[in-house]
């Protein structure tokens, strides 16, 4: 009887699915683990999905994805990256999961080893797990405010390692990359010759601070760069995304997108490109509602005296629960869905330095981050971390 690839059951089940799995289960449950949007795709983008089904503009693209987001993309982050930014280098992806699997895809073997933050993004592991490569966290600590520190990082290096994962606005933490940061991490990786593969999905939600792309101190073509439409633009179901590649690599790309998806659908291409050359007022109200959901919810958290990270970008609340988990707060996470019918993303999830934290999403509506986050168990009141 055949057998399942070995490297295949190293990849983890996904801590974030099981809460929202139970929480399916629960009448009513209000859901505050998974970050989709609460808001609408605006009837522009839509409109020209609508238009390329109607014209039966339905067939294969150019594996890259159709010239004109190609362009669009590269002139949108061309003024923020240090080397100019060609068609070439950016690639049309299936949301941003196919452009972190394209990258990884591009830049580590079996056995090679990938730095990755822990807090950090699920997938991130799974991924790496998937192409048989290893691995290596590096940890994120609480009396750093969850920032990389350089040093850590490099102690983490060993001679397996291939790639440096960086993730500005993080998932889940919800912080940003200063600038002088960046710098040192990009340089850890020169030092040690690493490709950097930077995930900058939620860009366009940086916080009081502008969003810094690591591809501005990329001075010798080791940094890639993963992008997607989903949570800027409310289109998570259209599985647009882009990989943005230095131009050693652009050659290898037609040859490797080819082996997995050929390209993206061609009406969510046309959607893609409305969303980016067209009208942004439903990015700006996108940016303004998560704004006031933040504020909502650490209000709401501040009255239950339950810490939380100082965010300053992204889509989520990171909030410190270990008074009522226990030591386990994967296991204090379902029994919330079951007692509370709350489900939010235990921290365990996204890697052991995240055990007694919690992920609030603010893509919930209004009305559900309140009556959710008032079901948390309270605690004695202290100042947020």
């Amino acid at each position: 009887m055949p057998v399942a690839a070995p490297h295949a059951l190293t990849v983890p089940a996904s801590g974030i699915r099981r809460v929202l799995e139970l929480a399916w289960t629960v009448p009513d449950a209000v859901v505050l683990c998974v970050g989709e949007p609460d808001l609408p795709t605006a009837p522009h983008v839509l409109a020209a999905a609508r238009d390329a089904l109607d014209r039966d503009d339905t067939r294969y693209t150019p594996n890259g994805g159709i010239p004109e987001l190609r362009d669009a993309l590269a002139a949108w982050l061309d003024p923020q990256h240090a080397p100019p930014v060609r068609r070439d280098d950016v690639w049309v992806t299936a949301g941003g999961a196919q452009a972190l699997h394209l990258g990884l895809s591009l830049t580590v073997g079996a056995g090679d080893g990938v730095l990755v933050p822990d807090p950090g993004y699920p997938p991130f592991s799974m991924a790496t797990r998937l192409l048989q490569a290893e691995p290596q966290p590096y940890v994120l600590r609480a009396e750093d405010g969850f920032l990389p520190d350089p040093a850590v990082v490099e102690a983490a290096v060993t001679d397996r390692t291939r790639v440096l994962l960086l993730n500005s606005p993080s998932n889940p933490l919800g912080t940003t990359l200063p600038a002088d940061l960046l710098a040192e991490l990009v340089g850890v990786a020169r030092r040690h010759d690493l490709w950097v593969l930077s995930d900058e999905c939620y860009a366009a939600f940086p916080g009081d601070a502008p969003h810094v792309p690591a591809a501005r101190f990329d001075t010798d073509g080791r940094v890639l760069t993963v992008h997607t439409f989903s949570k800027t633009h409310a289109m998570t179901g259209f599985r647009v995304g882009a990989l943005v590649v230095p131009d050693l690599l652009a050659p290898l790309l037609p040859h490797v997108q080819e082996a997995v998806v050929s390209c993206v659908n061609t009406p969510a291409q046309y959607a893609a490109l409305a969303a980016l050359t067209g009208p942004q007022d439903a990015v700006e109200h996108a940016r303004r509602t998560y704004r006031e959901h933040r504020a909502l919810a650490t209000a709401v958290l501040d009255e239950r005296g339950i810490p939380w990270l100082g965010a300053t970008g992204g889509l989520y609340l990171w909030a410190d629960v270990s008074h009522a988990s226990g030591g386990d707060v994967a296991a204090w996470a379902e029994d919330l869905v079951r007692q509370e019918g709350v489900a939010v993303a235990p921290g365990s999830a996204f890697g052991t330095a995240g055990e007694g934290w919690a992920r609030i999403s603010l893509t919930a509506g209004a009305d559900d981050l309140r009556r959710g986050l008032s079901r948390l168990p309270a605690r004695v009141r202290r100042e947020p971390v």
